[in-house]
């Protein structure tokens, strides 16, 4: 059929002409196109643990690989992928380099109570399957708009992106200067120590420096908090320069106020999204006289349960067997968004909502509270 404007443009006939003698094309394309997306962005994967690296007394990686010997799809140096355990899931950075695919890397640090990263630790052995998610997140270097030299503040196993973003660098020869200033508790907890000082040593674009908060004897570098002094101390003026930012939770306000006494502007400071609040009743729009451990009935899914105003959606909804796609556990992704039809909750300040999820009642599940009885829409 030949579209009305076609005979508007001189030549027409003849091209169409060619195209009505081409050979019919009865190609699946859509099928082929939708094996290339799930090749680059799986939603998951079983792959096999080959390798289980100790890192320290509390940490370890375990090296993943596919079953079948076949390249892991391509990632960004400081994105994660969400493992699948013990009937929930966690997001764990990759420490590996993008350039190597033959495997990934996940180092895990234990933490106290924690229920996946003590299962993955305590019971993941060489042999043993994991599923995962496809790499995700935006807390990655953008050629566009980061500049050629980064600071990166780390804290615990707040190291792993950054030394992805390293081995990134190292193995690519990027054009690309980091400097990595890594607060731990002790020496001996320090993930990475070796090759950080290493890479350090063998290549001048990477500097890394470490702060101990409990130093013991025989440690002569810099110690105590990560300070705006200790920062301009070790780091030189800023300068604009693209900061990250990846570690526990009270690093991030503690850092922003750090940098801010420093006059660094917000926009040139990068955070890891890094779990739920830990006590959502400290942010300031949380509901006066509303006591987290006060309970309510939320109905989701065809079935009604009870549970604590301070405890995450997410969280009461998989211990109910419901399971909504979920992936960062922070607010960022919005796999796990809800429709809220009835009762209120309260949205954590991590939630990255749409701008219309408001007007229409949705919320991330993993960073909301119930503060009244609720019905979901799942």
């Amino acid at each position: 059929m030949t579209h009305r404007l076609a005979p508007l443009f001189e030549g027409h006939t003849d091209v169409q002409a060619d195209i009505d003698g081409r050979p019919a094309d009865t190609a699946d394309h859509a099928t082929e196109t939708r094996r290339l997306v799930a090749s680059y962005h799986p939603r998951r994967l079983t792959l096999t643990v080959s390798e289980v690296i100790t890192e320290t007394v509390s940490s370890a990686t375990f090296r993943l690989r596919s079953p079948d010997g076949a390249d892991l799809p391509p990632f960004l140096a400081g994105q994660y992928v969400s493992v699948f355990a013990d009937g929930t899931n966690r997001p764990y950075a990759l420490s590996s380099s993008p350039a190597t695919l033959d495997h990934w890397d996940l180092t895990v640090r234990r933490v106290p109570g924690g229920r996946i990263s003590n299962h993955l630790i305590d019971t993941l052995a060489v042999g043993d399957p994991l599923t995962t998610s496809g790499p995700m997140g935006v807390f990655h270097y953008n050629p566009l708009f980061h500049g050629d030299n980064l600071v990166f503040l780390a804290g615990g196993s707040g190291v792993v992106p950054a030394i992805s973003m390293i081995r990134d660098i190292v193995d690519n020869g990027l054009d690309r200067r980091l400097h990595l200033i890594y607060g731990s508790r002790t020496p001996d907890d320090v993930i990475f120590h070796e090759e950080l000082d290493a890479l350090a040593a063998d290549h001048p674009n990477i500097r890394v420096d470490h702060i101990m908060a409990e130093p013991g004897n025989g440690w002569a570098g810099p110690t105590g908090l990560l300070t705006a002094s200790l920062i301009k101390t070790l780091a030189g003026p800023l300068d604009g320069r693209m900061v990250y930012v990846c570690g526990p939770q009270a690093l991030y306000p503690y850092a922003l106020q750090q940098l801010e006494e420093l006059g660094h502007p917000r926009r040139r400071i990068r955070f890891e999204a890094n779990g739920a609040p830990a006590d959502p009743t400290r942010q300031a729009h949380w509901p006066a006289d509303t006591d987290p451990d006060t309970e309510v009935t939320v109905t989701a899914g065809g079935t009604s349960f009870r549970t604590r105003r301070g405890r995450p959606l997410l969280d009461a909804l998989e211990d109910q067997g419901v399971r909504p796609e979920a992936a960062c556990r922070s607010g960022e992704c919005g796999l796990c968004r809800v429709r809220v039809l009835k009762g209120t909750v309260h949205t954590a300040e991590e939630a990255q909502l749409r701008l219309s999820d408001e007007r229409f009642g949705y919320t991330h599940s993993c960073v909301a509270y119930p503060v009244t009885d609720l019905d979901l829409d799942l």
